[in-house]
This record gives structure tokens, sequence and C-alpha cells, in this order.
């Protein structure tokens, strides 16, 4: 009996490693343990990660004053107490008016893995993107100068941004969206399918890897790949139109290429797809399979899928609200106009 034990324990051993190779073999990369590792993955040589950097990022990120309205932060839209989105299907932004062309808000858990930002990828790195939704009419709504005033009026931002750059630090619109850029640098989350892709051979149930070979044998980890599992620029409905390609005019980048999104914490982010048609995540594991793949997922293959999808649910740090300061008489008001 403990030879037959030993004997099927074995065979387990074996399989798991053979599931690990399978996977690395289709580009798909964990997190890795070792914090800097992690840190040659996140970091920017142009703007290179600190505590003071981070903490003081973190506090313009929840800051509702950065917005035209007063009432929007990075958080709205990118709430961390959920998924890093928004849960709703077209993000919805100044005068609380839903996006034009109805985009669903990306997460910002482990955006800085991907290769692009924005659903047309127009922008290469989380420091470029952060400008882009402040200034958004359907989103912050504000204007450099706002924000620039904003920050400038409490000499408390002046103080921790002295203490970040040094005491003749230029407080300007892109040193400011840079160090929320920071913060959301570190907004990672490994899962236990990390740490399997890392060594750990039972962090996966039998289920999980199982389905982690149906996505891999399918052809999921073609675009679902990479440390993001997502994150390249790849066509959109290539086998079959998308049954909700009509809400919203959203089109792709020039070429007609769409982000893939990362498959991390899936099953907080919905709804799915760039437009948010889609609430369910089986349902959005077959319609993938038809438009992008060809193929007829069957409802046994789907949820032996999404069986492994729900391992990439994250351990996301605990992050308590940072207290922001006080407001000053020069402290540009709210403008919901």
């Amino acid at each position: 009996m403990k030879l037959l034990l030993l004997s099927t324990l074995s065979v387990a051993a074996v399989m798991a490693s053979s599931l690990t190779q399978q996977a690395k073999d289709n580009g798909l990369l964990p997190i890795p343990e070792s914090k800097s590792e992690l840190l040659k993955l996140i970091d920017n040589s142009k703007n290179p990660i600190t505590e003071k950097k981070v903490q003081l990022g973190k506090k313009l990120f929840f800051d509702p004053r950065l917005s035209k309205s007063g009432l929007i932060s990075c958080n709205t839209c990118h709430n961390l107490a959920d998924g890093g989105d928004d849960g709703v299907s077209a993000a919805v932004g100044h005068k609380w008016i839903a996006n034009p062309h109805h985009l669903n808000s990306p997460t910002v858990y482990n955006a800085v893995f991907m290769g692009s930002q924005f659903w047309d990828g127009r922008d290469p790195d989380l420091e470029k993107q952060a400008q882009g939704p402040i200034q958004a009419s359907p989103e912050m709504a504000a204007t450099k100068e706002h924000v620039v005033a904003t920050v400038t009026s409490m000499p408390e931002y002046i103080k921790e941004f002295k203490k970040a750059y040094g005491k003749n630090v230029d407080i300007n619109f892109v040193k400011i969206t840079d160090t929320i850029a920071t913060y959301e640098r570190t907004l990672v989350t490994p899962s236990r399918y990390d740490d399997f892709l890392n060594g750990c051979q039972s962090a996966l149930s039998k289920a999980e890897k199982k389905g982690m070979q149906t996505f891999i044998d399918k052809g999921c980890a073609t675009c679902h790949n990479g440390v993001a599992l997502g994150g390249s620029m790849q066509g959109f409905a290539l086998t079959a139109p998308y049954k909700y390609a009509n809400l919203g005019d959203f089109k792709g980048d020039k070429n007609g290429l769409v982000k893939v999104p990362t498959l991390r914490n899936i099953t907080q982010t919905a709804p799915y797809f760039h437009n948010g048609g889609i609430w369910d995540l089986k349902e959005a594991i077959v319609e993938m399979g038809r438009i992008q793949l060809g193929l007829k997922i069957t409802n046994t293959e789907a949820t032996e899928i999404e069986s492994f999808l729900k391992a990439l649910d994250g351990r996301k740090g605990h992050i308590m609200l940072p207290m922001l300061p006080a407001s000053t008489a020069t402290t540009p008001k709210p403008d919901l106009n």
C-alpha cells in the first residue's frame, strides 16, 4: 500500500512538472517569487520606484481633487477594493456620463506587466497612460494647469514631493502623473497559479490543472500569455463576428488591433470585452473560442477553463486609505459643469 501511494504521488508529480513545462513552452510566465526579480519587471529606469514616491503616488491616486468636479479619483474607475476596475459596462466619468465609445475600464492590477496601455494600445507604459484619463473630458475632465494648481496649493504635497524627488523638484503635470504611475507599478497580485509555475505542485487542484491543460490545448495561450496573461495587440473577431460588436463604436487601433486584456483576477473584473458586453465568465470563454480560435468550446471545456481562471485570483496587499492633505484657500474649487 505504501509503495502504491508513493508511486501514485510520483506520477502526479511528473504530470504536474510536465504541465508546468508545457505552460512555459506556451509562453505562460509567473510573477517571480524573488522581490529583486520582481523589481526588475516592474521598475522603470526613467522613473525608479522608491518608497517615498509610492506613498505619494498612492495619495494622488486616491485624491478626487485632481478631477475637474473634485469627485473623481483614479480609484473611482480602478477600485482597488475590488478587481481594480469599476464593475460597469462602460466607464462613467465627468457629469456621470458613460464613455461615448462604450469602453470598459481595464483593471489597474498587474497593468505594469502589459505591453500596451488603453484598448487601442496607444501608450507603452503606465507613466504615459496616467496622463490620459485625468485630461479626458468623459473621465476626470481636468487640465494640466488644474492638476498642478491643485497639488501645489497644499504645503503637505509640496513637502512630500521634495522628500521624494529633492528640494529643487519641479512639480509639473508629468511629475505628478509619473508619481501616480510609480504607485500603480506596485499593484501586482501573485496567485496560486504563480505558485504552481514557481514550483509548488500542490498549489493547484486537480480540476484547476485540468483546466490549465485545456486552456493550453485549445490555444487560449496564443494571446493570453506572458506574465500579464495578456497585454499584446491582436486582431479581434478573427474567425466570426463578435455578437456584441454594435455595443459602442470602438474598432481597435489604426490596424484594427485590440489590446488583449489580462486574465488575472478575471473573476472580479466582469463585465468582459472592450465594451463590457458579456457578464458571465463561461459565456465569455465560449465566445472567445468562437470568434478568436474558430472553435466550439463545449460546456465541459468551458467549465474546465473557468476552473483554471479562478486560480488566477491574486493576493492583494492590504490597502489602507491614505489621509489626504487639507485643501487651502488657493486650492481650485470643484467645477461640476
